[in-house]
């Protein structure tokens, strides 16, 4: 969940990009950066340390994503010299959630125990697409593994619980009601 002030800072970033013409390769950007963060516990604890200069975080981030546009490294420093670096990867998720809301494309986030198969993402695509009425749909899988097997479908304020744990819980509301 992203806080309100990624919001505010990924609306901004998007409307910069798009009046340079470039807000698909800062959504590029954006994407690149929301991967990098995810992937490196490393890297977003230094984003979260008091004890790392604020300067070094800067220039750590300009030299990972030295290949990204000026928008993006533009961002990076407006967010070091606000003392909010911390919300990187808040303002990279939001803006592909701007992004892809202005685009009219829905974003359908599954809940797995385990990493989709392409032929399952492939399944779960059609019907998302079935159910929204839309063709511009993506999915983003999360892994969780707490749900002990099924899945979670979540598309905009609709959502479709179908896990174990889930199944779990409901049967053992119904024992403790009848005891």
């Amino acid at each position: 969940m992203s806080s309100r002030a990624a919001i505010r800072y990924a609306k901004a970033v998007l409307d910069q990009a798009n009046d340079a013409n470039i807000s698909n390769v800062v959504f590029d950007d954006m994407k690149s950066v929301h991967a990098t963060l995810e992937g490196s516990k490393e890297l977003r604890t230094v984003l979260q340390s008091p004890v790392v200069k604020a300067d070094d975080k800067k220039e750590a981030l300009i030299k990972i994503f030295e290949n990204n546009s000026d928008v993006t490294k533009g961002l990076i420093q407006i967010l070091t010299s606000n003392k909010r670096i911390n919300l990187l990867g808040s303002v990279a998720s939001s803006y592909v959630d701007l992004y892809n809301a202005s685009k009219g494309v829905k974003t359908a986030t599954v809940t797995t125990a385990v990493a989709l198969t392409p032929a399952i993402e492939a399944q779960v695509l059609s019907k998302v697409k079935e159910m929204t009425g839309s063709e511009n749909v993506t999915i983003h899988n999360t892994i969780d593994d707490s749900i002990i097997g099924g899945f979670i479908l979540r598309v905009g304020d609709l959502q479709y619980n179908a896990s174990i744990a889930n199944q779990l819980g409901s049967l053992k509301r119904e024992f403790s009601k009848s005891l």
